[in-house]
Formats: C-alpha cells, sequence, structure tokens
C-alpha cells in the first residue's frame, strides 16, 4: 500500500511540472488579434480572406501573359491593409468565373523598388501609389481599366465581358460555377 500512495504521489508530482511546462510556454505566445476589419497583418489575405491559396504565387508574370495575348488582371495589394482585406474576396470570385480565360496576377506592393525604372511588361510600372489598385489589359495588352479603391465586381466584370466580346450582365444568365456536391451527385446517378 506506501508503494502505491508514492507511486500515486510521484505521478501526480510528474503532470503537475508538465502543466506548469505547458503553462508557462502558452504565456511567452500572444494571439492573432489581426481580422478583416483592421489593418494589422496576419499572413497571406488570399489565404484567409478570400479562401483562395492559388492567387500566390501567381502562376504568369505580366510580360508572359502579353506575350501569349492572354488578358491580364493585374491587382496591387499589401497585406496589412483592411481595404485589400476587402478587396481580395472581389479578386476572388473573379477568378472564380474568369480564371480559365485570363491571368489574375497579385503584386504586393512591398516586393516592388519603388524608386525603380519599369518597362511596360512589367508591374511596377502600372502602379500609382494606392492599394487596392486594380489593372485590367484586354488580349493585345492595352489598359483597359486602372482604378484604385474598393473597385465592385460589377464594374472588373463589365470590363472583362467587353474583353472577351460576352453579352452585358443585364442580357446574360449570371455565370456560376457548379458546386460540388451536384457535380458529384451527377457523376454517381
Amino acid at each position: 500500500m506506501l508503494n502505491f500512495v508514492r507511486l500515486w504521489r510521484w505521478c501526480i508530482a510528474g503532470l503537475l511540472a508538465i502543466a506548469v511546462m505547458i503553462g508557462s510556454w502558452n504565456m511567452g505566445t500572444t494571439p492573432a488579434w489581426a481580422s478583416l476589419e483592421d489593418d494589422r497583418y496576419d499572413g497571406n489575405i488570399f489565404v484567409l480572406y478570400a479562401g483562395n491559396g492559388s492567387l500566390v504565387p501567381t502562376r504568369n508574370t505580366l510580360a508572359e501573359s502579353l506575350r501569349q495575348h492572354r488578358p491580364v488582371v493585374l491587382v496591387f495589394y499589401v497585406d496589412d491593409s483592411r481595404d485589400c482585406k476587402e478587396y481580395a474576396l472581389v479578386v476572388s470570385r473573379l477568378q472564380e468565373t474568369y480564371d480559365r480565360a485570363a491571368s489574375f496576377i497579385p503584386i504586393d506592393i512591398d516586393s516592388l523598388a519603388l524608386d525603380q525604372e519599369y518597362g511596360l511588361n512589367e508591374p511596377g510600372h502600372y502602379y500609382r501609389g494606392y492599394v487596392p489598385q486594380v489593372v485590367v489589359f484586354d488580349q493585345e495588352g492595352e489598359v483597359r481599366l486602372d482604378a484604385v479603391g474598393q473597385v465592385t465586381y460589377e464594374k472588373v466584370d463589365a470590363v472583362l465581358r467587353e474583353v472577351f466580346d460576352l453579352l452585358p450582365r443585364s442580357e446574360s444568365a449570371e455565370l456560376q460555377r457548379r458546386s460540388f456536391n451536384e457535380f458529384n451527385a451527377e457523376l454517381s446517378e
């Protein structure tokens, strides 16, 4: 009986020591306080807020896309901007509709050397000093939209519809992607 009591006390002391170590380790970490409604950094905005990590890193450069005569949606942003966090949702929604036909190139302005001269096929040439900024190029490399701020999905969509020679939104059905479950149900029947 005496050995059992000693073993029990030893186990309790060991568990308390482990609890103290875990507690002291957690005291050194701070929780993430950033959110969609503030200008704090908490990671890549396309992954965190748009649910679309495929945008960063980009698949094509501006020069490659222009050389391929592919329309481009160029978006300048920073990860610690409330406006950019909100705009990431618009960019992701546009990509959902036009990803196969256009290149989406988000550029974190922190990666730009602002004192450098840029050529026409480099994103830095089109940056105007504000975020978010969206620039839409057509197949010929002509700028069709260059706007700063919370440009609506509808405005960018209207420009892309012109670029792709699609009917205006008011004259066509809304472009929608099938949900995964509906697609899966069709295959299983």
